[in-house]
């Protein structure tokens, strides 16, 4: 696979004017995790979908989690910020991961806003989106990849 910088410059051309550093592809914040320790994946999903439903199999070195909103209700993480800076520092390269990529789009922005300047989105999400039956896991994202994720 390509290098840490090559993928980054890649997902910077990617995403354009976005208020974030850029978007990788599910098998890129795979292959960036695997080769650069200071890459740090962020699950912005409740815990109540990382329970439930799965999580990405990454070193815990690497993986964080700090709710976007919180369950039961949607209501959005009043300690977002806090959570994050205790998870990850300002100079790592901060991969956020949702359900869809809807939710991580807005963690990325805002970890932007906090000074973290790699802060990047990814696409897809854990699920991706819905097919045409209303399931997830087929359409997209890290489980259609067949990257490694540990289930319910």
């Amino acid at each position: 696979m390509s290098s840490t910088d090559e993928i980054l410059n890649k997902a910077r051309e990617r995403a354009p004017g976005q208020p974030y550093a850029g978007a990788v592809t599910p098998q890129e914040a795979f292959a960036l995790l695997q080769s650069d320790p200071r890459v740090k994946l962020v699950d912005v999903r409740t815990n109540a979908e990382r329970d439930w439903i799965g999580r990405p199999a990454i070193p815990e070195a690497q993986h964080g989690a700090v709710q976007w909103s919180l369950y039961p209700g949607g209501a959005p993480n009043p300690d977002f910020a806090t959570q994050l800076q205790q998870t990850a520092d300002k100079e790592d390269v901060v991969l956020f991961l949702c359900r869809s990529g809807v939710r991580s789009r807005h963690a990325a922005r805002v970890a932007t806003e906090l000074g973290y300047t790699d802060a990047f989105d990814i696409l897809e999400g854990f699920e991706g989106d819905r097919d045409g039956e209303g399931h997830r896991k087929t359409v997209g994202g890290w489980c259609k990849a067949g990257l490694p994720w540990i289930g319910a």
